[in-house]
Formats: structure tokens, C-alpha cells, sequence
């Protein structure tokens, strides 16, 4: 191709090419344009270097956008020898490096410069702003950092600026905009500007013309405020995103003014009150529309005829009538829908589904809709389906869209069983959960070819063994068969999914021993065997090979032996529940070393390390009843030995656990005094350490476990007075220290024989011994009484009287008297003085 010395317009984007892009195309030196974008190409071009390009000398366009630059490409070199390069397109081509200097600066002529989608670490390059030509600058989905230099105001001619998503530059955004008056397009999402939308006003009426702007981006800005009815002016503005701010108050009518508009993004806010059909008569070129997460009220009537046909409509969370929307007939062009949460409680009409099978998003979860789903294998272009928590009854719909990517139809009632071939139909699969229904049957072998994500089947009516077949999948890292009637042994190849980070199987009839094939299990993070028959010891390759594990669950099982002390080795663990088995022995003293239960949980960390929609959601038992957590589970750290044969004394080690929100170890056969170290475990919510043999008195301790509300002590051989103060106090019921016959003292009914004040008719000797205590008390403030006078005039003489008689003295005493009021009265002032001042330069 190099040999075409004359060509002048060469095109060669998306033709499906990849490989190198041969160095001979540099002979093209009449070439003028050249297009060679391979957007969306699997295989690719790429560049290993770029001095080629500089022998265009003719070049006015070139677009290499998703080409692949190779490192020491030195495009930018090769384009400033390009005097006549005018538009410039650079984006997702792996660019993760820019010189920060030039010596010369040949861009004379260039007008469009777009280097979005890369990987640039860097400041922005100060050369570039000495490109007085340029109109289009897109440097947005960088890793631009620092300050966002003062001399991008040199930049007079630019029309477009586009910086958003470079989550490190700073700056005072609105003070550097001000020389770039004639702006048309401008984004700054994701930039943290933490203004209000009535500052950007003197922007406006300063330098940018309301009139002209046709792009306003600021999403995820930390903007704040109510949106300005001077918003209504901008009246050419195509594209409006607000979202993702904390934007309050009701959306002003004269945002309806905007007839130019074509997306408007006010999703992620927290905007409120009603939106009638006054606010969307002049859209009438509207194609995006998001109003999500936000507190909004849709006041549309059913016989509403829209001015727009939408593309996009995003209105989850908002309130609509609980009728389905029959307005939503005429958007027939919607590729993307999301009516999640909107309080729609009716059926829906067989029109929607005939009018959107072409429908590539669509999201109507946590609704009350009713009724089954019709065979959907025409809906060819799904991606994205959701009808989780509604009231769907009836048989799972067929599928057959290759590119099908999310499937959640979890809390519904479906029923009967799953087609056999689902998991080879929808081979793109990264999310199936078809939890909390009524499916039954066995589990399809087809699943095991289950691409890649989540599989989620938990809380159903299936039966039979799990297939043994996993070896055939390639990426499952959620595996999720909790709660149904499955039964037989642990296949060894579920062991053969090598990402595997999550594997619930509780609540089934499983059986036999814990399978050794786990121990090749290394990246599980969550392993919830509970509520089965497995019966044997805990093995010990647990604490040797499972080291990633944050929560290990093998309650409710037929396990025996002793507990491993290797399992300290898991230093990641969280969450440790090995209640209501026939575990014997003592609790290992090096369970004091479990790493992540010596801190507190964190919110802002995840349980598994793959980013997935999926929860990860666990049922713990704190406070003595079963709750089951997802979202706030990174916080919960719990040790439940609870209802085993455990003996011997509790462990003094456990008590630098400080991360604990719950320990129960009741229910076992433990000895010795509960320790005073107890009092350390800060975070303790709950505490149950009911039915075993402790004995000694409460630690006092106790009263600075500040957040505990939950406390069971009884039947054991406790003794003393109940401390009482700060949390202690709050605890009324006498059950939690029953069976503990010698503890007396709030709340309980016995009183201590030590406690003179509660004794009453208790005490030895009754009435009479009531009436002497009394009269000795009586007889006893007389005395105090008759002792106060004489006291206050001795205590009076013994002060006063030698400052009286001894000159001296006296002068002494009234000079130190004048001292203390200086250095006092001068402090005072110099305070006084600071903060006059302080006030006044602020």
C-alpha cells in the first residue's frame, strides 16, 4: 500500500484488520486523510513506532483510535513535524506516557486534539497550551494529576474541553475557565469542583455565553445546592449531566424551556417533589433521560402522549402511579430501561412485550408486578435482564440471545424446573441468580458450562445430587446452592474452578466427610458448609491451604474432635462459626492471633476481591437470634463456638480480639473466671457465654463495653454482686444471670448482705432490727448537726485569724491576691485581642 504515491484519502476503519501496521504507509506522502480506527476490533492494529507518520507531510486528519501504541512509539514527535495536521484522534490506544516538554512547538494548524481513553500519568504537559489554534481538547478518562495549570487560559480559540474523570487534577476550576469565553462544550465529571450550581452563574455572566453552551457535564463533581431556574436560559444546550452530585430540591419548570435538549442526566441526587407534563412539553428531541436514585414523583396520566421517543430511560426510585405506564407504548425505539423501585403493582400488557424485543437493557426489579413471562428467544439483543423481587409466577421464559450478560429473576415464584440447556444457550453469562423462587428438580449438568461470574440458585426446591462436572467451566468465582434439599457428597471438581472465592452449600442434607478436594481450593474466601450431615473431624489442611478464607461456616453439622489450632494461621478470618456440633476439647489459646479480628471491620472494604453486582451475604447469629447481612457484612467480626463439649477455661488470649462484635461460647462445658481483660473488647455487641461451669465473680470491666446490647450469663456457678454503671445499667431482665444462684444486686431480687441501704425486711431480725438501725442513723445526725457550728468558727479563726494580728502577713497575702488578678486579667486580654483580630482578617 505504500506504493500508492498519489492516494490522498485513505479509510480503512473498522475492516476488521490487526497486526502491525506496516512502516511503508509513511511513503503516502500526498495522503491527506487517514482512518484507521479499529474500535471494537477484537484482533487490533498496532504501532511499534510512529517516526513514519512524520513523512505524511500532507496530513490534515488522522484518527488511529483503539490502535494499540506500543511503548517508545514517539507519536508525538512524529506529529509535530506535521504542520498542515489539523484533527487529531488518539483515544484508547494504551497511551500511558506524554513528554512533558517540547522544543519546539509545530502545531500551527491543528484544531482537534482527542487523547480520551488512555492511561496518562502525568501533569498535563505545559506545550499544549501553547496551541493557539485549538478549538476540540479531549483529555478526559486519564490519570492526569496536579493542579490544572493557570495557562490553560491561553487557549482562547477553544470551543470544547473536555477533562472528566481525572479523579486527581484540582484547581480553582471556575476562576482557570474564565479566559475561554467562547466554550460550547465543556466536561468536568468526575473533577472535584465542591461548589454550588449558583456560582458557576458569574462564570456565565462573565465570559461563556448561556446562549452558546451546548455541552454541560458535571457529574460526580460534589456539587451541592438546588438546581438554578437560570438553567432554563441555556437555551441551545443538547447535553445536560448533573448526576451523581448532592443536588437537592425540586427540578424548576423552566428546565422544560430546554427544546434543544437531547440527554439529561439528574440521576444520583437527592432531587424532590412532583414532575408533571408541563416539565417534558418541549423535549421534543430528547433521546436520554435519567432521573434515578432520586426522590422524585412522575405525575403522568395514562392517556399522556409524549413529545419524545426515547433511546434511554432511566427512572428507577422514582414514584409513578401503581398502574403500568401505558405512555411507554409510543417509545418503541428504547434500547436501555430501568423502572426498578417505582411502586408499579399491576401486570404488564402483552404490547410491551411485542413492542421491545429488540430491548438491550431492561431493569423493572423491586416492583410488585404480577403475572408469568412469555417465551423471549426473539429478544435477540438482550444484555441486561432484571425482574428480581417482584410476584412472577409461572415457568422460567426461554432465552436466546448470545450476548446476554446479567440474568436476575431472584425473589419471585417462579416454578417447576430449569430448561436443560440454560447454561449452554447463554454462554456469555457473567451473572445468573434465580434465588428465593419455587424451581424444583435437579440442578442441569448444563450449568457446569456456565461462562463466568455468579451463580446464585440459593433458597429453592431443588433435589438430587450437584453434577460433578465443574472441571468443563472456566471463570465461576461465586457459587451460591445454600438452602434447598440437595444431598449426597461434595463433587471434587467443584474444587477444579480455579477462581473460585465463594462457595455456599448450607442448608441441604449433604453428607459424608469435608472433601480433601477442597484443599486445592486456595482463592476461597467463603466457605459455608453449615445446617448439612457432614460428619468427621475439621481437618487441618484448612488452616494450612485455605489462607485466604474471611469467613469459614460449619454450624449445625455432625463434626467431632478436637478444634484445629493451625486455624489461627488464617489471618483474614472474620468470621468463625463452628456452633452446634459435638466438638470437643479446649478452645485453642492461639485463636488471641486471628489478624482481622483485631481490628474493626471496615465498610468501605468488600469480602471477594472480583467486582460483581453479587452481594456476598452470610446468616449470623448475634444477639441470640439469626440475621442474615450482606451489604454490612465487611463490618461484622463474630466467633461462635457455641453448643459443642468444649471444656477447660476460656482463654485469656481472646481477649485481644479487639475487633469482636459478638462472641458466644455458651452452651459448652468451659471453667474458671471469666477475665477482667474483658473489659477490652471494645466492640463487643454481643456476648453470650450461658450454660457452662464459669464461676467467680462478673469483672467489673463489664461496665465499659459501651456498645454492648445483648448479654446472656446464666446457668453457671457466677457469684458476687452484678456490677452495676454506663451500659451494665441498661440490661433490666433478671433471665440473663438466672441459674447463677449466688449473684446478687440489680436486677436480680436478691440483695447483697453487704447492702445496709436495700436490706429491709431481709435482713436478719426484721422490723426490730429495722427500728435500731434507724434510730442509730437519727441519733448520728444530731451529732453532725451540733458539729457544724463550732467546726465552721475554729476552721474560721484558724485562716483569718493570723492575717488579723500579724501586719505583715497580711500584706503578703493581699500582694499575691494582686498577682494572681494581673497574670489572670492579662491573659484574658492577649485571648481577647487574638480572636478581635482573627475575626477581623477572616
Amino acid at each position: 500500500m505504500g506504493s500508492f504515491r498519489q492516494l490522498k484519502y485513505l479509510n480503512l476503519s473498522y475492516a476488521g484488520l490487526g497486526g502491525l501496521i506496516p512502516h511503508q504507509l509513511g511513503n503516502l506522502s500526498s495522503l491527506q486523510y487517514l482512518d484507521l480506527c479499529s474500535c471494537f476490533d477484537p484482533s487490533g492494529l498496532l504501532i511499534d513506532n510512529a517516526l513514519w507518520i512524520s513523512h505524511l507531510s500532507s496530513l490534515q486528519y488522522l484518527n488511529m483510535t483503539g490502535v494499540e501504541f506500543r511503548g517508545g512509539a514517539h507519536w508525538l514527535q512524529a506529529l509535530n513535524m506535521l504542520p498542515s495536521i489539523i484533527e487529531v484522534y488518539l483515544s484508547d490506544c494504551q497511551i500511558n506516557t506524554i513528554p512533558l516538554s517540547l522544543p519546539y512547538v509545530n502545531f500551527t494548524s491543528l484544531s482537534i486534539l482527542d487523547l480520551c481513553w488512555n492511561s496518562i500519568n502525568l501533569t498535563i504537559p505545559g506545550w499544549l497550551f501553547n496551541i493557539s489554534s485549538l478549538e476540540y481538547l479531549d483529555l478526559s478518562y486519564n490519570f492526569f494529576r496536579s493542579i490544572i495549570p493557570p495557562a490553560i487560559k491561553n487557549l482562547a480559540s477553544l470551543k470544547a474541553l473536555d477533562l472528566s474523570d481525572n479523579l486527581f487534577l484540582e484547581g480553582k476550576i471556575l476562576s482557570l475557565l474564565e479566559g475561554l469565553c467562547k466554550l460550547q462544550n465543556l466536561g468536568l465529571s468526575g473533577i472535584n469542583i465542591s461548589k454550588t450550581l449558583y456560582e458557576f452563574d458569574e462564570l456565565f455572566a462573565r465570559c461563556i455565553k448561556k446562549n452558546s453552551l451546548e455541552t454541560l457535564e458535571l457529574a460526580d463533581t460534589q456539587l451541592s445546592g438546588y438546581l438554578p431556574v437560570w438553567l432554563g436560559d441555556f437555551r441551545m444546550l443538547k447535553i445536560l449531566d448533573l448526576s451523581g452530585n448532592s443536588i437537592s430540591g425540586p427540578i424548576p419548570a423552566s428546565l422544560g424551556r430546554l427544546a434543544e435538549l437531547v440527554e439529561l442526566f439528574l440521576g444520583g441526587n437527592f432531587l424532590e417533589g412532583v414532575m408533571s407534563e408541563e416539565h417534558f412539553a418541549n423535549f421534543t428531541k430528547l433521546h436520554a433521560l435519567d432521573l434515578s436514585q432520586n426522590r422524585l414523583i412522575l405525575n403522568l396520566t395514562s392517556d399522556w402522549i409524549p413529545p419524545f421517543r426515547l433511546r434511554l430511560l432511566d427512572i428507577g426510585s422514582c414514584k409513578l402511579e401503581p398502574r403500568f405506564p401505558a405512555w411507554l407504548r409510543m417509545q418503541e425505539n428504547i434500547f436501555f430501561l430501568d423502572m426498578s423501585s417505582t411502586g408499579i403493582s399491576d401486570t404488564i400488557p402483552d404490547w410491551f412485550w411485542r413492542s421491545f424485543f429488540q430491548i438491550f437493557c431492561l431493569d423493572i426489579s423491586s416492583n410488585g408486578i404480577t403475572g408469568s413471562v412469555p417465551d423471549l428467544t426473539n429478544f435477540v439483543s438482550l444484555y441486561y435482564f432484571n425482574l428480581s423481587s417482584n410476584y412472577f409466577e409461572g415457568p422460567l421464559p426461554n432465552f436466546n440471545s448470545s450476548i446476554l450478560s446479567l440474568l436476575d429473576l431472584s425473589n419471585n415464584s417462579f416454578s417447576g424446573a430449569v430448561q436443560h440447556n440454560i447454561g449452554k444457550s447463554m454462554l456469555n453469562l457473567k451473572y445468573l441468580s434465580l434465588s428465593t423462587n419455587n424451581l424444583s428438580g435437579q440442578i442441569s449438568l448444563s450449568l457446569c458450562h456456565f461462562g463466568y461470574g455468579a451463580l446464585d440458585l440459593s433458597k429453592n426446591l431443588f433435589s438430587g445430587e450437584l453434577p460433578d462436572c465443574w472441571n468443563h467451566s472456566s471463570s465461576i468465582f461465586i457459587m451460591d446452592f445454600s438452602s434447598n434439599n440437595l444431598f449426597g457428597s461434595v463433587p471434587p471438581s467443584i474444587c477444579s474452578l480455579p477462581f473460585l472465592e465463594s462457595l455456599h452449600l448450607s442448608n441441604n442434607n449433604l453428607s459424608g466427610e469435608l472433601p480433601l478436594s477442597f484443599k486445592s481450593c486456595a482463592r476461597l474466601i467463603t466457605l459455608d458448609l453449615g445446617q448439612n450431615r457432614f460428619i468427621g473431624t475439621i481437618p487441618t489442611w484448612i488452616g494450612e491451604s485455605l489462607l485466604s478464607l474471611k469467613i469459614l461456616r460449619l454450624r449445625s453439622n455432625k463434626l467431632v474432635g478436637n478444634i484445629p489450632p493451625n486455624l489461627s494461621r488464617l489471618s483474614a478470618l472474620q468470621i468463625l462459626d463452628l456452633a452446634n456440633n459435638n466438638l470437643s476439647g479446649t478452645i485453642p489459646s492461639n485463636f488471641g492471633n486471628f489478624t482481622a479480628m483485631k481490628v474493626s471491620g471496615e465498610m468501605n472494604e468488600t469480602i471477594l476481591k472480583n467486582s460483581t453486582r453479587y452481594n456476598e451475604k452470610m446468616q449470623v447469629t448475634i444477639k441470640g437470634i439469626y440475621i442474615e447481612y450482606d451489604i454490612l457484612l465487611p463490618l461484622v467480626i463474630v466467633m461462635d463456638l457455641s453448643n459443642n463439649n468444649l471444656s477447660g477455661m476460656i482463654p485469656e488470649e481472646l481477649t485481644s480480639l479487639f475487633g469482636l462484635v459478638s462472641l458466644n461460647l455458651s452452651g459448652n462445658h468451659l471453667t474458671g473466671k471469666i477475665t477482667e481483660n474483658i473489659g477490652a473488647l471494645q466492640q463487643l455487641e454481643s456476648l453470650d457465654l450461658s450454660r457452662n461451669n464459669l464461676f467467680g465473680g462478673i469483672p467489673s470491666s463489664m461496665i465499659g463495653l459501651t456498645f454492648l446490647s445483648y448479654l446472656n450469663l446464666s446457668y453457671n456457678n457466677l457469684l458476687g454482686r452484678v456490677p452495676i454503671g454506663n451500659q451494665l445499667q441498661t440490661f433490666i431482665d433478671p433471665s440473663i444471670y438466672i441459674g447463677n444462684p449466688d449473684l446478687c444486686g440489680f436486677p436480680l431480687s436478691q440483695k447483697c448482705k453487704d447492702d445496709k441501704t436495700n436490706q429491709g425486711l431481709n435482713a436478719v431480725g426484721g422490723d426490730e432490727q429495722n427500728d435500731n438501725t434507724m434510730d442509730e442513723e437519727g441519733s448520728e445526725m444530731e451529732w453532725l448537726y451540733m458539729s457544724m457550728g463550732p467546726g465552721f468558727a475554729i476552721g474560721f479563726w484558724i485562716v483569718f485569724g493570723p492575717l488579723l494580728f500579724n501586719r505583715k502577713w497580711r500584706e503578703a497575702y493581699f500582694q499575691h491576691i494582686d498577682q494572681v488578678f494581673n497574670v489572670v486579667y492579662m491573659a484574658l486580654a492577649t485571648i481577647f485581642t487574638k480572636f478581635k483580630v482573627h475575626n477581623i482578617t477572616t
